[in-house]
């Protein structure tokens, strides 16, 4: 009996292991899972995982994890998740893929350590933390049966000049667009990290410059958003006021995408007009402290950036708990 892509979940859960444990720097650490069923994970195709993200279902002392493959993964699976007794259902939380090896099934994923008063900050960051080889939990991410790899943003069309720029816990993202671009690709990627010693070595065929920024005690968000003034001060024309968005109401999260057929540019908001999305544009990747982010949205929008080559992503909120 044949199955029809139709009958095929765009996601599915994948029960894995940790398989190595390596400490990247002061504030992160990666993790490597692996399991067989890793073998059938949705890659992204020859463009690779770029910012791929995946969910990660952390269990509770004690009780093992639900049997999220047993649901299904129809619309309202979260909510059903969401709906078990916390002691059960565990924790869950986005994180993005940093590399994908699905011949040998394996995933690394890299933490950012938030280390504070108490320790590390979050369900996730602190079983990371203690996370030891044959320590298991759930990886939700793409069904690579399905033609449709979900959980990627990146997407600058036919745009050959880029700018990313993020805080510490956009570094595995950034890091795996740049291992994924050709050399027809350049353009600058703006890093802030709380220490030097976490600079870490990307890989990339592309001419995009990347800059560290180690804020070594400064106030997050000091160092990388006047590098992006300073990138985009002479890239576009300054246009209208643009419009707000309130951060504490939901998800910061703008990610427009490009149509894939071979058709004519795409029109697309410049202030208060339209333009289309033209080659010689440079595609803007910002994610971050969504505080930032909205500040950094609001200047690169303001400075001519038309809304269809901006992606914008709120990755954590100050003051609040992780995002799933």
């Amino acid at each position: 009996m044949s199955t029809t892509i139709s009958e095929i979940p765009t996601m599915r859960a994948f029960d894995v292991e940790v398989r190595a444990v390596r400490r990247l720097g002061p504030s992160f650490v990666r993790v490597t899972f692996a399991g067989e069923d890793l073998r059938h994970i949705g890659t992204g195709g020859p463009a690779g995982p770029r910012d791929l993200r995946v969910k990660l279902l952390i269990p509770t002392s004690g009780h093992p994890l639900p049997d999220l493959n047993a649901w299904g993964f129809s619309q309202g699976w979260y909510r059903e998740w969401l709906a078990l007794d916390e002691s059960v259902r565990g924790a869950m939380r986005t994180y993005t893929v940093r590399a994908m090896r699905p011949a040998l099934g394996e995933l690394d994923v890299d933490f950012v350590l938030h280390a504070g008063p108490g320790g590390a900050d979050g369900p996730a960051a602190a079983w990371a933390s203690a996370a030891r080889p044959g320590d298991r939990l759930t990886v939700v991410g793409p069904d690579g049966r399905h033609p449709l790899t979900v959980g990627i943003e990146w997407d600058p069309g036919e745009c050959r000049r880029v700018l990313l720029a993020g805080d510490e816990t956009a570094v595995p993202a950034v890091a795996a667009i740049l291992e994924g671009l050709g050399p027809d690709v350049e353009g600058e990627a703006l890093l802030e990290v709380p220490h030097a010693a976490d600079r870490q070595e990307i890989l990339t065929l592309s001419r995009v410059k990347v800059t560290w920024l180690a804020r070594e005690g400064r106030a997050h968000g000091s160092l990388l958003q006047p590098e992006v003034h300073r990138a985009v001060r002479l890239v576009q024309r300054p246009v209208a006021a643009v419009d707000d968005i309130d951060i504490d109401a939901g998800i910061l999260w703008d990610t427009p995408h490009h149509p894939t057929e071979a058709a004519a540019p795409r029109p697309c908001e410049v202030g208060g007009g339209a333009a289309p999305c033209l080659d010689e544009r440079c595609y803007a990747w910002i994610a971050g402290e969504a505080g930032m982010v909205r500040d950094l949205r609001r200047h690169l929008v303001g400075a001519g950036f038309p809304r269809c080559d901006v992606a914008f992503m709120g990755y954590w909120r100050r003051g609040r708990a992780e995002l799933t």
